[in-house]
């Protein structure tokens, strides 16, 4: 599943990973085997790309009212991705035609890619003379206006500085900071945090990761302490671990595929150990579309001692994720993979987790004291908020939840996957 296809007039759930994780050889280096076994498994998606690249420039032209592509997902660790074509018993269209004119069949009430699409303003140019149809929301999903109307509200009407400010303008200070905490709010709510003091607003997924990464990590590993990942994790989520590794001395053990060409459960519980302090994995996977049992990770790796860090940036936009259910550590996803804003993102942690952990980085807001030989700090989530935050950023965040909390993540992932 790659990113929301609301957007999209046209669903096609595999076809465009992450361009970070696009080259097998390049996320694989050093893993010949792994290598193997992720090119195999992107063999089909590559051959489905060339066969349809004849009809993507002209799909748009097409007015269908359901997606013709689906991929049916179980989240049984012992399950696999199945993927097939809709079935149009009143259309018919091949790579010879789609230059014509067709007339929209007549398949019931329109989609959810129907009602959706005219949202999202970019979607309102032509390409080649058909209207855009845009596949690549692995990457980045586009923006509904919506979103583009709060983030232009706030520059235009209380642009200000957050938690701070005794000046004129102080009404607009408190609007700000009242939207900037009520974004969080609405994150909190959205996936199921006990409060908004558990959510950390950062850069993006990456910032998140590397924030646990420094905070967390420098401080709770040593030497033969181990971490396990699986070989179908972002980058994001291993060079992180990579460099806190080559630091303390810990070891790092990775998770292959199995013969359904997923991350191998049975594996990732034969490498947990006493030895074992942290597990990272994704929720789901853009380029192998595997669901995994995050649950039932976080209960291994609990009954070990080890915490648990979830990647959710493919999950968060495609369905209900409820962080109190999975019962995991640390959660990261970003906001522009959700409709929302570009340079914001966001980190959960449990609360008694953040509270010990010291602060990433140093500087104004993060701080409760400051005097010349040593400063104390604020309580989370300010603690990992140093400097300026990316208000607007976050403030828009919001408005996407809110725009994917009214068409319900329930409705969006039932559509996505039947």
């Amino acid at each position: 599943m790659t990113g929301p296809v609301l957007a999209t007039l046209v669903t096609v759930t595999v076809c465009v990973p992450d361009a970070k994780t696009t080259s097998p050889t390049r996320y694989c280096n050093g893993f010949p085997r792994i290598l193997t076994q992720v090119h195999r498994s992107l063999k089909f998606r590559i051959q489905l790309i060339r066969k349809m690249e004849v009809l993507l420039p002209k799909l748009p032209s097409f007015k269908f009212s359901s997606p013709i592509c689906c991929c049916s997902i179980s989240t049984r660790s012992s399950s696999y991705v199945k993927f097939g074509f809709r079935r149009f018993s009143s259309l018919s269209v091949c790579a010879s035609t789609v230059n014509e004119a067709v007339a929209e069949p007549s398949l019931g009430s329109p989609s959810l890619g129907h009602t959706t699409r005219p949202h999202f303003p970019i979607l309102h140019q032509e390409v080649n003379g058909s209207k855009l149809v845009y596949l690549d929301n692995a990457a980045t999903s586009q923006k509904p206006t919506v979103v583009l109307k709060t983030l232009q509200s706030y520059y235009e009407a209380y642009n200000s500085n957050v938690h701070r400010g005794i000046h004129f303008l102080r009404q607009v200070y408190a609007k700000a900071t009242d939207q900037y905490e009520a974004a969080r709010r609405k994150v909190a709510s959205f996936i199921n945090a006990s409060d908004s003091s558990e959510i950390v607003f950062t850069r993006n997924a990456t910032e998140a990761i590397n924030l646990v990464a420094y905070s967390w990590g420098l401080s709770n590993l040593k030497r033969d302490d181990e971490i396990i990942l699986t070989v179908a994790e972002h980058h994001s989520a291993i060079v992180p671990w990579q460099l806190l590794a080559q630091k303390v001395g810990a070891v790092l053990k990775f998770v292959n595929l199995n013969q359904y060409e997923i991350p191998d459960m049975d594996k990732l519980k034969e490498l947990l150990s006493r030895k074992t302090k942290l597990v990272v994995v994704h929720h789901v996977s853009n380029v192998l579309a595997s669901v995994l049992p995050v649950r039932d990770i976080a209960n291994w790796a609990h009954d070990v001692g080890a915490k648990v860090l979830v990647d959710a940036c493919q999950s968060v936009p495609h369905m209900t994720v409820d962080v109190h259910s999975l019962n995991v550590d640390f959660l990261v996803a970003s906001s522009h993979k959700m409709c929302g804003p570009t340079g914001v993102g966001f980190l959960y942690g449990k609360i008694d987790l953040l509270s010990s952990m010291p602060p990433f980085l140093g500087g104004g807001e993060m701080i409760s004291d400051v005097f010349l030989d040593h400063s104390t700090y604020a309580e989370p989530p300010s603690r990992f908020e140093a400097g300026t935050p990316a208000i607007g950023e976050a403030i828009g965040l919001g408005a996407a939840i809110d725009y994917l909390s009214g068409i319900g993540m329930q409705t969006i992932h039932d559509y996505e996957v039947t």
